[in-house]
């Protein structure tokens, strides 16, 4: 199984057992409809042969809601949830939306921006909002970067499903960032946004 279609099929059946939904023919259904219409066409594969195993009442109910939402999407483009204007987005590795898309989290001490000490901005990689400044950044020995401040307005905060942590997306487009951790008093602000490096695109200042 690939990571995108790992990470995507973890995170729909964590929405399913939320719900309550498991067992029904409604959420089978949208399930593979998510998997086969949510990546790419070489990613696929996987998703098709399972969903060819399933019931004849999955198969239908699928395909109908497929046939609905591609019209739809077809009619619709990236929308700036600040401004509801169009947006430009970058197109993503399968690395990348694992992390931005679906919530994915990359591996400690491995990312770029981790012990990164330059002046600047850090801005999202799918959309290029900027985020955070170099001057909120600090090194939390987590091993992802950490920040004890946000650009104000650019990061919307939203409770986990497990409603335990508070996971941190742009605000502009959506992008998973990372967690945001409070009372632990690494800094005076007592907050710290753990953030993926992938997720991030680092603007230096400008020299004089």
């Amino acid at each position: 199984m690939t990571i995108e279609l790992k990470f995507k099929a973890q995170q729909i059946r964590k929405d399913m057992t939320n719900n309550h939904l498991k067992n029904t023919h409604s959420a089978k259904a949208e399930f593979y409809l998510k998997l086969l219409t949510g990546l790419r066409k070489k990613r696929r594969k996987a998703a098709l042969l399972s969903f060819l195993k399933q019931p004849f009442t999955i198969k239908i109910i699928t395909c109908i809601i497929i046939a609905a939402s591609t019209i739809l999407s077809e009619a619709q483009e990236p929308v700036d949830t600040i401004t509801m204007k169009p947006l430009e987005l970058r197109e993503l590795t399968p690395e990348e939306t694992a992390v931005i898309k679906y919530k994915g989290t990359e591996g400690p001490f491995s990312g770029i921006y981790y012990m990164h000490s330059a002046s600047g901005t850090y801005t999202c990689k799918q959309c290029g909002a900027p985020l955070y400044r170099s001057k909120d950044k600090f090194d939390a020995q987590c091993g992802w970067p950490s920040f004890d401040d946000e650009i104000e307005g650019a990061v919307k905060r939203v409770t986990d499903a497990d409603g335990r942590r508070t996971e941190i997306v742009c605000k502009k487009c959506g992008a998973h960032l990372g967690h945001v951790f409070v009372g632990e008093g690494f800094t005076p602000k007592n907050t710290r946004h753990c953030v993926n490096s992938i997720s991030l695109l680092f603007i230096p200042d400008e020299t004089e």
